[in-house]
């Protein structure tokens, strides 16, 4: 993409035709629409789940009862509101979004969350994950399933995470990275960027970027390399199993900001 507004500019559309469809299913390139997304069994607001996933940031045990939560680029809602189920009533679980689109269908999601479980523990705020609208240091534990590969600058979203985060904090995060470049013509399709693929940044620099961001500790959870056949079956890749196989991975990466700063202690 040639600038960063390109970038944001041709993921808000895509993004905002998957809120208008309620399904990952709208892009181009993808065909998926005749398949049932996936959806967490017991899931308190399954109108959440638009198959848009890449891994389960909340299946490591990294929540706790009155935490402070943080989804970056929280959709529809679908792991704010899982989150918020584990921090309970006590806790506080926070989406950032910027399409407007997504942005209204979580809300109106988040009040059958609160008629299905009581529990109103959950906002969405208007922002980019570049440059979170959250206040420093008031973060438990900030999460994000398959987003942050399409930023246009990944390592500000790192940086951000960092500052948001108390000290000791965790971030988990899933996403897609590379293996190998993508020829050239694969990273200047917009479909593929929406898709995301095309903006991912290669595994070590990836990696890299997380520590440059200040984080102590960097642990690959786990990490699958996407083949010609589950690519196809996944929403989020379906139609680009060709460019996918072998090249992308999904992986889900947990890392800590030290519980004081190395250079004064504090």
């Amino acid at each position: 993409m040639s600038t960063r507004q390109d970038a944001h500019r041709i993921v808000q559309d895509a993004y905002a035709e998957v809120a208008r469809q309620q399904s990952g299913c709208c892009r181009p390139k993808a065909s998926c629409c005749d398949k049932k997304p996936y959806t967490v069994p017991d899931h308190p607001v399954p109108e959440s789940e638009l198959g848009l996933s890449c891994g389960n940031p909340l299946a490591f045990g990294q929540i706790n009862a009155g935490d402070v939560v943080l989804d970056l680029g929280s959709g529809a809602g679908k792991d704010v509101f899982l989150a918020a189920q584990k921090i309970g009533p006590a806790g506080r679980a926070i989406g950032v979004d910027m399409t407007p689109e997504m942005l209204a269908l979580a809300e109106k999601n988040a009040a059958k969350f609160l008629k299905t479980t009581g529990l109103s523990n959950v906002e969405f705020r208007a922002g980019h994950i570049e440059n979170l609208p959250v206040e420093d240091a008031s973060v438990d534990v900030a999460i994000s399933n398959c987003v942050i590969n399409l930023s246009p600058d990944k390592p500000k979203v790192f940086r951000e995470v960092f500052r948001v985060l108390k000290p000791g904090g965790r971030m988990i995060v899933s996403d897609i990275v590379l293996n190998r470049e993508l020829p050239q013509s694969a990273r200047e399709d917009a479909d593929l960027y929406s898709a995301c693929v095309a903006g991912a940044l290669l595994r070590d620099e990836y990696l890299q970027a997380i520590r440059d961001a200040g984080f102590a500790r960097v642990d690959v959870l786990s990490d699958k390399t996407y083949r010609s056949a589950n690519a196809g079956a996944d929403p989020v890749t379906l139609g680009s199993a060709d460019v996918l196989a072998g090249v992308a991975a999904s992986v889900t990466v947990l890392a800590t900001r030290p519980a004081k700063c190395c250079c004064c202690g504090s």
